[in-house]
This record gives C-alpha cells, sequence and structure tokens, in this order.
C-alpha cells in the first residue's frame, strides 16, 4: 500500500470517527437538555424540518424541549435519561443511528418512581457540517416501577451530595466549575 493510500485511509477512519462521536454529542445533547429542561439545547439537536415521534404523535423537533419540558414537569420531580449503547450506520451525510436509553423518574411526591428503558431509533443528517436529528422514533420496552428514595426532603444514604436542578442553575452549567456553592441534599 503505497503512503498515499494509507492516508487516504486513515483520513477515512478519522472522518468516520468524528463523525460517530458528534452524533452521539447531538443525542447526548438531546437527553441533557431534557433533564435540565434546557429547551433550547434539545431544539439544537433537531435540524428545523426534524420530527420526534413519541407514540403515535409527531411532534416538531425544534419545538420538542416545550413539550417534554410541560410533560415532565406534570408528572416527575426529576429525571434522567442515560444513553447506554449506541449502533450508528453512516453513509456520507445521512445515518442512522440506534441508541439504547434508561429513562429514570422520581414521581411527584416522589413517593414513587418509574425507569423505562427503551432506544431512540434515529435518522440524522449532517448539513452545514452539523449532525442534527430528522426524524427520532422512540420505542419503550421494559417499564418498572418502585418506592421513591430520592428526592423524598428527607436525609438519604449519602447525603451531603449536590442536589441537582431542571434550569440553568444546576451545578453542570457553572463555568468555570467550583467548589463553591450549590444545594445540597
Amino acid at each position: 500500500m503505497s503512503s498515499e493510500d494509507r492516508i487516504a485511509a486513515m483520513e477515512r477512519r478519522l472522518q468516520y470517527l468524528t463523525d460517530r462521536q458528534e452524533i452521539l454529542d447531538c443525542v447526548i445533547r438531546n437527553s441533557r437538555g431534557n433533564d435540565r429542561f434546557d429547551a433550547e439545547l434539545v431544539a439544537s439537536s433537531y435540524h428545523p424540518d426534524g420530527w420526534h415521534e413519541l407514540g403515535r404523535s409527531r411532534i416538531p423537533g425544534p419545538h420538542y424541549g416545550e413539550h417534554a419540558n410541560e410533560a415532565h414537569s406534570r408528572i416527575c420531580e426529576a429525571s434522567l435519561h442515560n444513553v447506554t449503547m449506541q449502533s450508528c450506520a453512516i453513509d456520507g451525510d445521512v445515518a442512522h443511528a440506534e441508541s439504547y436509553v434508561v429513562g429514570l423518574f422520581a414521581d411527584k411526591g416522589a413517593e414513587k418512581s418509574r425507569m423505562l428503558a427503551g432506544r431512540y431509533i434515529d435518522r440524522l443528517e449532517r448539513r452545514e457540517g452539523q449532525w442534527r436529528i430528522v426524524l427520532r422514533r422512540a420505542t419503550v420496552e421494559v417499564v418498572m416501577e418502585g418506592k421513591a428514595i430520592m428526592p423524598n426532603g428527607k436525609m438519604p444514604p449519602g447525603s451531603g451530595y449536590l442536589k441537582g436542578s431542571r434550569d440553568r442553575s444546576d451545578p453542570s452549567y457553572q463555568r468555570p466549575l467550583t467548589s463553591e456553592d450549590g444545594e445540597r441534599w
């Protein structure tokens, strides 16, 4: 193999790895925006003509964050969306990704909590150098419900941990991150 062929192969591999990371970053940005009630962050993961399929409903992707904020605030005190593994097929500027997700929800009153596990099945496109979702189809495949331990107003095991918030006052937005302040359990 010539030097030019090796360099071309490395460039293709580097582009593939860069694309994969940018696609994963897009999916994670969406989940983080949902948990922090940051509708702008959620919207940034969709192209303007993108869609989010939720059950039988189709919601314009750029408005999904507002929809999710309203729905989550009605039913739960806190939520955490965990993207666990992802497969991804990339063909030029189009990608199809399947991301496994576990959602944890502490119900209003924090007496019960639910876990939903499923997948995000996404078609993403790179437009103007940005990977964003064009269509998301979400599945729910496992649902569990049980007693909530946090946050229920009592001192939880390991108390003293930082308490997250569903807005930009959350410690994850602090720049630079310092050891000052922060509400604790």
